[in-house]
Formats: structure tokens, C-alpha cells, sequence
């Protein structure tokens, strides 16, 4: 009898011991970490930092050393997992239930754990912006292009824009100029060599068109940000 209390005792034990590891490590030896504010800085171990901003129902992400804002899709993954991808479906992020973060880029497929450093400012863009700060924008685009392509690349619009869809004018303007100095970074100089003129034209739907030395990048109002081709989406267009 008491060799029988002993046991049931110490298989309490045990499974109380089990319980609370698991609420600590889950069942892939993670720790349980706080929950993570909903607009939050992150820096992965190769020293990449962003800041993941869930705050409204279109998740968006940023990277430090970019000015490109990517709309991620969460998805529901094993095991209670979440993960983000792009416009592409190319996985951007894995949220575990239990708090950790893991980002994959191009450089690293197989991911990187990222750590929470703490709160950061939203990165949702603002309802418009004025004509001379939506000028600015693409004055800037036009200079980034430029010097990526080594030669003079004109942004303009094709249609008038509104208050509406200034924010997402300029927005494109940027990704655009982003695509442009990836490529420069890939080596990707006979594409950028033929481009002279980027067009910016509203569309049912975000995409883009290369034809002699004009580029369309066409964008969709009313979407928020994911009415505008993202910048990988647009190399891989031009690519064709």
C-alpha cells in the first residue's frame, strides 16, 4: 500500500514536472515568451533589423536599411505556428504560439531566429500626403533609379492623382526604385540599361509592363499598400 502511494506520488510528480515544462518549452524546447507588442522591433542574429507592425489587419513589415513597407498574409501553419508571406507567397516570417520569431530572406532560406528588442512606431502609411510632399517622392525615386541604372530615369504619372491615392502614388514611386537598385546589386544591368522612363498608371490591379524604354508600374486604389506591386514582384515581371 504504501509502496503504491510512493508510486502514484512520484508519477504526479513526474507528470506535474511535464506539465510545467511544457507551458514553459512546448514541445520543441522553446521558451515561453511574452506576448509581443503589436507594433514591435525585431533584430535576427545576422544582425538584420525590422519592425513587424500588426497592429492593423493588413500586417506590414519594414526593414531598417530599406524604405520598402512589405503587406504580409498570415497564414496558419503546424504545430499553432503563424507565418507571413508576400505577395509571391514566399514565406517572410514564422510566429510560434509561443512567442518566437524566425525570418527568411533570400540570403538565409532556412531562416534565422529573430529576437523582440521592444516597441516601435507604426509604419502604416498616412491617409494622403500633399502635392509638394508627393513631388518629393518622386524626385526621389527618380534619383534612386537613376543612380542604379547609371543613366537618367524620369518618374511620372499617368494619371492626375488625388488625395486618395497620393499615399499610394508615392508608394509605388519608391518600391520601383527599390526593384531598381536590387537589380544594380544583382548585376542585373541590361534591364535597368534599357529603362528611361517609369510610368505610373492606375489599375484594377497592381502589376507591371515593360515596353521599349518605358516602364509601367501600374497601381489599385482602394487596396491600402497591397494595391501596389512589390518590389520583387516587379523584377520578376520585367524579368520575363
Amino acid at each position: 500500500m504504501l509502496l503504491a502511494f510512493a508510486l502514484a506520488a512520484t508519477g504526479g510528480a513526474a507528470n506535474a514536472q511535464s506539465s510545467l515544462r511544457d507551458a514553459f518549452f512546448g514541445n520543441r524546447g522553446e521558451v515561453r515568451k511574452a506576448p509581443a507588442p503589436p507594433i514591435a522591433r525585431y533584430v535576427a542574429e545576422t544582425g538584420d533589423a525590422f519592425i513587424l507592425d500588426r497592429a492593423a489587419p493588413q500586417p506590414l513589415m519594414k526593414f531598417e536599411n530599406s524604405s520598402e513597407v512589405w503587406v504580409l498574409s498570415p497564414q496558419p501553419a503546424p504545430r499553432g505556428d503563424t507565418i507571413y508571406k508576400n505577395e509571391l507567397g514566399e514565406p517572410v516570417l514564422r510566429a510560434s504560439k509561443l512567442g518566437g520569431m524566425t525570418l527568411f530572406t533570400r540570403e538565409r532560406p532556412g531562416g534565422d531566429a529573430a529576437a523582440l528588442t521592444g516597441r516601435a512606431s507604426s509604419i502604416q502609411p498616412p491617409p494622403f500626403i500633399s502635392v509638394n510632399a508627393l513631388f518629393q517622392r518622386l524626385v526621389q525615386a527618380s534619383a534612386r533609379a537613376s543612380r542604379a541604372a547609371q543613366h537618367r530615369v524620369s518618374f511620372e504619372t499617368v494619371d492626375d492623382a488625388t488625395p486618395a491615392t497620393s499615399v499610394l502614388v508615392a508608394d509605388t514611386a519608391t518600391v520601383t526604385a527599390e526593384a531598381f537598385e536590387r537589380m544594380a546589386r544583382d548585376g542585373d544591368r541590361g534591364l535597368l540599361a534599357r529603362v528611361s522612363r517609369v510610368l505610373l498608371a492606375e489599375g484594377h490591379k497592381p502589376g507591371a509592363n515593360l515596353k521599349g524604354g518605358d516602364l509601367t508600374v501600374t497601381y489599385a486604389p482602394g487596396k491600402g499598400l497591397s494595391g501596389r506591386p512589390s518590389s520583387k514582384r516587379i523584377i520578376k515581371i520585367v524579368n520575363r
